[in-house]
């Protein structure tokens, strides 16, 4: 068995679950750590700026019912938040990176939002993340296209041009 398969395997054998209040830390430091790899160089410097741990940190506090998690309790891989019909946020650790995690997260948000009886789900995504775009192409979403979407901060939303991506339900 290869190592690719080895983690895939680990990864499908967890549930996806909410998250244990104790593994907030972790998760802001998954949700910053991602942020900074898939979007930090591609944004301006003044978004960059407030994009902080703690900041991540207060967001997650605040949509804690919306979440779920991949992974082991007080070892997450991955979480999926949603916000009423749009999967609000998205990300995996790298050891999680092509093992099916992502996948199962994002399905698991699409039920969540079926469930809430949306019609169709949407998210954003920076248009030049290739990677994401074509992950959430491979797995059913069609490109909107661009606009100004108002980011959510701790203090004023920030306007930013992101991708607008939408699934039929």
């Amino acid at each position: 068995m290869t190592d690719k398969a080895k983690k895939a395997g680990n990864i499908m054998t967890h549930l996806i679950r909410k998250p244990n209040p104790t593994e907030l830390p972790a998760l802001a430091q998954l949700w910053y750590d991602g942020w900074q790899v898939a979007h930090a160089a591609h944004v301006p410097a003044s978004l960059t700026a407030i994009r902080t741990l703690d900041s991540f940190a207060i967001r997650l506090s605040d949509h804690l019912e919306n979440i779920r998690v991949i992974g082991e309790i007080d070892r997450p891989l991955g979480f999926c938040i949603t916000k009423g019909p749009e999967i609000y946020q998205l990300y995996v650790c790298p050891a999680a990176k092509g093992t099916g995690a992502a996948a199962s997260l994002i399905m698991d948000g699409v039920s969540r939002i079926r469930l809430a009886g949306h019609k169709s789900a949407k998210l954003d995504v920076n248009a030049e993340n290739a990677r994401a775009i074509a992950f959430y192409e491979k797995m059913g979403w069609q490109r909107k296209g661009v606009e100004t979407i108002m980011l959510d901060t701790l203090a004023e939303p920030y306007p930013l041009p992101c991708l607008v991506m939408t699934q039929k339900l």
